[in-house]
């Protein structure tokens, strides 16, 4: 059974659809017919999401490959919209629309007194609209749009409030330092059109082997580089921008001024998962360069053990959240840089379960706590907020990597990839794997911080001064109510939506493991075709997962029983020893830590200085830079040269015009004392 392009077109056009009645007619259609709307269009558009890939998997439809629409035509190339559907696509849809259905229904009870109401559901509907017509494009040009779109709409919806200076900072900050990466990006393509002559998936990818092999390009004089290799770091330099990684990782936990389902939906489903399914659709384009791989290693590690260490002393709910997702975004693009790309794709998509479940459960004691977001201001919410509470324990036991939860399978999968890669890469493999490894401890550590700060302990927002709204105040809570009194359980659109995504952070690992990173069948012991098949190229000696798969695969159980003894979930379990004893046993004691560790935990608040890099060095040089040619530009070039030689002229012409005074006897005396100097001049030659 073949794969229709009437449903592909309703799956893209339906959040496009409820985007345009939502923000166009908003006020006709009221708040009602805006969440309506859009809610049904990404409804529908996840009905066929999940049917188009229920035929990739178990009616062994062919994929689709299909131009749809010619956008232009310039001499021999043809710009085209058309559709890429594998497996490897259809898994991302599925992903994408699931969270942000949840999300849409969330947004009901989270922005219910919003006066921007039909606006931000106009807003999360033209998201999901351009993520999808970027995971299903089958060209680059396509491709380029949809990574334009999410970083449009992304500016728009964290600085949806925009009355607010913080929130119109963080979205200027969004806007500019995704576009240092998207430069990169942009030169990517346009290496890749230069070469190809094609900016067609299925072209590139076919002819790659041939038409880079010993391709080289003179950077500078006497230094070339290997066409593939630029190619491909040009592209992940773009991945660093919308994945956000180190440096270019600044913008992600300013994000959080935005509503929280927008923080949810931007960590969890679309934007900053695109740079990771970019890299993995270019599997066969990145295999061909060792370089380009060791370097997307390497940034992978940095992030993601580094900036898990700034999630530890962080106190805003939201932020905490944040800063893991920067460092599982690590862990995602690690696997990448050791050729584990089914490992990076299922990794994002347990990911996106159960982050989008600890974004909205965050969201939820916000809206309990009337909008207070620093967990020194909460505690014992347990009681009072039990569904927030119980779902919030499950995706921190997925995020942590427990075993038989769904991000053991993913995270762990990774970690043993990156000890199996580690030799290809030299020093930065060796670097990787223990970044990972360690990396599994302070995870463990900021997740439970979390957990008890928030739900246990003494009930601290008491004593709190509760109409300060913290920063995610807006107009109301979800109950219209302002001022100080105990929290109480959301309303039951908000937590449907984290009991929904509670289940897969559980089970989805224990079900889809085996078939998707081992290519097993569904029980796990018999061979399979790989589920990614064509969508993911690996060179043979690079295939770390085949490796994997011969040394622990035997079945879900299996695997998650050996994970109790792997190195992991031993850091994991000392992570939440040392959480339980400084927050539940001796509450006491991180006072004294911070005391003794004050330079340390300085560096980690001032988030190694990173801001102010790009703030006061990048941003103020540019500034500084500005206001120099300024300078020179007025008082050199216009000052001097331009309006110098207009004063010289004008001060010239000034003494002329005295000289000319219009009486005879001025012109007669001056040609009687010309003729005497002429006379003596005449008389000296002589003489």
């Amino acid at each position: 059974m073949a794969i229709s392009t009437t449903h592909l077109l309703i799956i893209v056009l339906a959040p496009l659809l409820g985007a345009i009645v939502a923000g166009f007619f908003g006020r006709q259609v009221g708040r009602a017919g805006a969440h309506t709307v859009t809610i049904l269009g990404v409804a529908l558009s996840c009905a066929f999401s999940c049917y188009v890939l229920y035929q990739l998997v178990c009616q062994d439809a062919a994929a689709y490959n299909q131009n749809v629409y010619t956008f232009f035509e310039v001499g021999k190339y043809s710009a085209h919209v058309g559709f890429m559907v594998d497996r490897l696509t259809a898994m991302m849809m599925v992903v994408v629309t699931f969270v942000s259905l949840l999300v849409h229904v969330y947004t009901i009870g989270y922005m219910a007194e919003d006066p921007g109401y039909q606006r931000f559901f106009a807003y999360i509907s033209l998201f999901t609209f351009s993520m999808l017509m970027l995971v299903m494009s089958n060209n680059f040009l396509q491709l380029f749009f949809g990574w334009e779109a999410v970083g449009l709409v992304s500016y728009l919806l964290i600085g949806f409030w925009f009355k607010r200076p913080s929130a119109v900072f963080a979205n200027l900050k969004a806007f500019l330092v995704n576009r240092v990466g998207d430069f990169g990006f942009l030169l990517g393509i346009a290496a890749v059109f230069w070469y190809f002559d094609t900016l067609d998936y299925a072209d590139v990818f076919a002819s790659a082997g041939q038409v880079l092999d010993g391709k080289t390009l003179q950077v500078v004089n006497g230094f070339e580089w290997s066409a593939a290799t630029l190619i491909c770091i040009c592209l992940f330099i773009g991945a660093m921008g919308k994945s956000a990684q180190v440096p270019l990782h600044v913008w992600l936990p300013d994000s959080m001024e935005g509503p929280t389902p927008i923080s949810a939906l931007i960590h969890a489903a679309t934007m900053v998962t695109a740079g990771i399914f970019m890299v993995a659709r270019m599997s066969p384009v990145f295999e061909l360069s060792v370089t380009a791989l060791n370097f997307v290693l390497f940034i992978g590690a940095t992030t993601a053990f580094f900036t898990g260490l700034i999630g530890m002393v962080q106190n805003d709910i939201k932020r905490v959240v944040a800063y893991s997702t920067l460092s599982q975004l690590g862990y995602m693009t690690v696997a990448l840089g050791v050729s584990a790309y089914s490992a990076a794709v299922y990794h994002l998509m347990t990911h996106a379960f159960f982050k989008a479940l600890l974004f909205l459960a965050a969201g939820s004691v916000i809206i309990g706590m009337h909008h207070e977001q620093d967990m020194r201001k909460m505690g014992g919410l347990r009681k009072y907020m039990p569904v927030t509470f119980w779902t919030s324990v499950i995706g921190t036991l997925a995020l942590v990597g427990t075993p038989f939860f769904s991000g053991f399978y993913s995270k762990d999968v990774i970690i043993e990839a990156a000890k199996l890669g580690a030799g290809r890469a030299g020093w930065i493999g060796s670097y990787a794997y223990w970044a990972v490894l360690l990396g599994a401890f302070v995870t463990s550590f900021y997740s439970f911080r979390l957990l008890y700060l928030t739900y246990f302990g003494e009930e601290r927002f008491r004593h709190a001064v509760h109409d300060d709204h913290g920063d995610d105040a807006h107009p109301g809570d979800a109950h219209g109510h302002h001022g100080p009194h105990e929290p109480r359980e959301s309303p039951w659109v908000v937590t449907v939506p984290l009991v929904l995504l509670a289940i897969p952070s559980i089970l989805v690992g224990f079900f889809t493991a085996g078939p998707m990173l081992f290519g097993t069948d569904w029980t796990g012991h018999h061979d399979a075709a790989p589920f990614f098949g064509n969508a993911i190229q690996v060179l043979g000696e690079h295939d770390v997962m085949a490796r994997l798969k011969e040394a622990l695969w035997h079945g879900p159980t299996a695997f998650a029983l050996h994970g109790f003894v792997a190195p992991a979930f031993w850091l994991v379990l000392a992570g939440f020893l040392l959480a339980t004893l400084m927050y539940i046993w001796r509450p006491g004691l991180p006072a004294k830590v911070a005391h003794a560790l004050r330079l340390p935990i300085r560096i980690l608040e001032n988030k190694y200085g990173m801001d102010d890099l790009w703030i006061k060095g990048f941003a103020g040089g540019g500034l500084l830079l500005g206001r120099g040619s300024r300078e020179v530009d007025t008082r050199l070039i216009d000052g001097l040269f331009v309006n110098g030689a207009a004063r010289l002229v004008g001060f010239t012409a000034g003494l002329v015009r005295r000289m000319q005074t219009g009486y005879l006897y001025h012109y007669a005396f001056a040609m009687i004392v010309g003729l005497i100097v002429l006379l003596a001049v005449l008389i000296r030659h002589w003489t």
